[in-house]
């Protein structure tokens, strides 16, 4: 049985995005000034041009490589212990950024589908940066001109959809700030909330994990500890220790490392005797059953060239534009085994493991991987292959939870290589479904 939560998510996520309004309703989901209001105004826009002046990288191509390379001298600016760093509050780096869609209807269409929808590929890649610059205000030294951290997103842990309508013309504001760090690990906490009928509602909530490396980005730096103060930050910080174990114990766990589970065998037996045909006696004769399609007919493949326009202020490619590409291959393979438009329910257990280098053939490779009822789960592998030596590297894994507005047919493994497949997407969805 789904949860209630689950079938209030799909009830939300049948919901259609409503087309541009008129003056009047722009005006209705245009927020008050809050320069006005006395809060430091952060443009969304400003968030990368803030982080190039932390780190000293520019805008230009070749200038860029040379502050690039002028940051090693940083190194001896490094923290040699934690216990040398002063301890910081939640507070400290707590950042609101405005993304006014409503009040600026020039920014809109870099964010606009042709239906009319916001591009969700575009609000990750605003999630990403903005992380990166909660981490950077949590590590702030006003001693030094430039940080000689270098900041990257290590994991995003989850991200949950709290509406599934998000406005094209009503203004967007982001806040968060850093709940919990290790020795150069930070967990960011970011929301994400949407101006209509005269208040802010929430549209999701989003869990980042950051890291801290030298300023050559070779090996992992000490950050500041973090002193909650108050029963609220002590329980964020206990929950970000709670999601650290999670994590560890789901690494434990992984197909890659160790046999399935009783109960997952099972379910794999069961899949196979499913697909035998009942009018021969052999292994090797499958059939199809009703309403299925077989795994490797549910996929999607996609090829980027990464050019210098990509990068992010450490001169390679930006995580963000990795999570936008990847989202969008990933919906439209939902939308093409749906067979409609369907609605992102969340993201989880993206993993950064190597960064892609500018010049890179980055290539994607979608797959529905499970799906029960209405949802689909879509598993998106990314690698970076170098044609010279032709050796295939992977750099990040990406899991969606989709909903469509209608059941969708099963998916159905064919291989022992895809029943792994098959057995980690039910256990990310149901990962989904529990919280």
């Amino acid at each position: 049985m789904l949860s209630q939560r689950f079938l209030s998510l799909s009830r939300a996520a049948s919901l259609t995005c409503r087309s541009l309004c008129s003056a009047a309703a722009s005006r209705q989901g245009q927020a008050p000034d809050m320069a006005e209001a006395g809060n430091r105004l952060l443009h969304v826009s400003n968030v990368r041009n803030r982080l190039r002046e932390i780190v000293g990288a520019s805008t230009n191509w070749s200038d860029h490589q040379q502050a690039m390379a002028e940051r090693v001298s940083l190194a001896s600016m490094l923290a040699r212990s934690q216990s040398e760093l002063p301890a910081k509050r939640m507070k400290d780096s707590f950042l609101e950024v405005h993304l006014p869609l409503g009040s600026e209807p020039e920014l809109r269409e870099k964010y606009l589908t042709n239906h009319n929808t916001v591009r969700f590929g575009r609000i990750l890649e605003d999630l990403d940066s903005l992380a990166v610059l909660i981490s950077y205000s949590h590590t702030y030294n006003p001693a030094l001109k430039r940080s000689p951290l270098s900041i990257v997103t290590a994991l995003v842990d989850k991200i949950d959809m709290r509406q599934h309508v998000i406005y094209p013309d009503c203004d967007i504001k982001f806040t968060g700030q850093v709940t919990w760090v290790g020795r150069s690990s930070i967990e960011a906490k970011m929301h994400m909330s949407q101006y209509r009928d005269g208040a802010y509602a929430p549209v999701l909530d989003a869990t980042f994990v950051m890291v801290a490396r030298d300023p050559g980005n070779k090996r992992a730096a000490f950050v500041n500890p973090l002193a909650p103060e108050g029963p609220e930050e002590e329980k964020l910080l206990q929950e970000g220790e709670a999601n650290k174990s999670r994590r560890v114990e789901l690494s434990t766990a992984s197909l890659l490392k160790v046999a399935p589970t009783n109960e997952e065998r099972k379910i794999i037996h069961d899949l196979f005797l499913n697909t035998l045909d009942a009018n021969t006696v052999s292994f090797r004769s499958r059939i199809l059953p009703p309403n299925s399609v077989w795994m490797e007919d549910a996929k999607l493949k996609g090829l980027e060239i990464c050019h210098p326009q990509q990068r992010n202020i450490f001169n390679r490619i930006f995580g963000g534009f990795l999570m936008r590409k990847a989202y969008e291959l990933g919906w439209a393979n939902a939308c093409s085994f749906g067979g409609c438009r369907p609605s992102l329910v969340a993201v989880d257990d993206i993993l950064f493991q190597k960064p892609v280098e500018i010049g890179s053939l980055l290539m994607l490779s979608s797959q529905v991987c499970y799906t029960q009822g209405k949802y689909i789960q879509v598993r998106v592998h990314s690698e970076v292959f170098d044609p010279l030596t032709q050796q295939h590297s992977t750099t990040n894994i990406f899991h969606y939870t989709f909903a469509s507005d209608r059941n969708v047919p099963s998916v159905v493994p064919r291989t022992y290589g895809e029943s792994m497949l098959y057995l980690d997407g039910k256990r990310h969805f149901n990962q989904t479904l529990e919280s």
